[in-house]
């Protein structure tokens, strides 16, 4: 599989829209989203959302993801087979995360001293599921986080007996795989850590 794996950066935005509008939701997963809820506080969630109904949803989560990208506040890796996204992983500083977030069940925050990378979503074309998609995304965040002074990295996976499909924020399984470490665990959801100072 000639995959290449790319950080999103605004020239990348159509392919990035062409992915989530085309491929991403093709087996009618129950998420429909441009990952853009997670870089929003409670308050910008309120303001942006407060009154939107079902049909402007979709276009106005499409504006959000649209500045956000633009203003480097979405950021994250695109997987590419021959030209085209098949996969993607939201990976920011945990710093650039809200303090208080929509969804308050999972820390994504941390102090910029404490340089921490964070994993919060990972969304694959349905056809290219258990290829090693993911573990790709994955290594390339560790590698970069690596490269560019960051302590360690961290995901947030649900804690589950069996696997489901649409598992947005990774398996524990896949952190396991790639050294990371379960640091705590509440309401099912792990905290996945890899220190970068040891060896990969």
């Amino acid at each position: 599989m000639n995959l290449e794996i790319k950080p999103l950066k605004p020239e990348l935005s159509a392919d990035y829209f062409d992915f989530f509008e085309n491929r991403a939701f093709t087996d009618d997963s129950p998420y429909r989203c441009y990952c853009q809820v997670y870089q929003m506080s409670k308050e910008q969630y309120q303001v942006v959302y407060e009154n939107v109904d079902d049909v402007d949803l979709g276009y106005i989560s499409r504006e959000v993801a649209e500045r956000q990208i633009e203003s480097g506040i979405l950021k994250g890796y695109l997987a590419f087979i021959d030209g085209v996204v098949i996969g993607w992983c939201n990976s920011n500083d945990r710093a650039n995360y809200p303090v208080e977030p929509v969804y308050d069940d999972t820390p994504f925050y941390a102090p910029a001293e404490k340089r921490e990378k964070a994993v919060v979503c990972f969304e694959i074309a349905p056809e290219y599921r258990g290829k090693g998609v993911a573990t790709a995304l994955l290594q390339r965040v560790i590698n970069d986080a690596k490269a560019e002074g960051y302590s360690a990295v961290v995901g947030f996976p649900a804690v589950r007996n069996e696997r489901y499909e649409w598992d947005f924020s990774g398996p524990v399984r896949l952190y396991e795989k790639l050294g990371f470490i379960k640091v705590a665990e509440e309401n099912n959801i792990a905290t996945m850590r890899k220190e970068l100072n040891k060896p990969f």
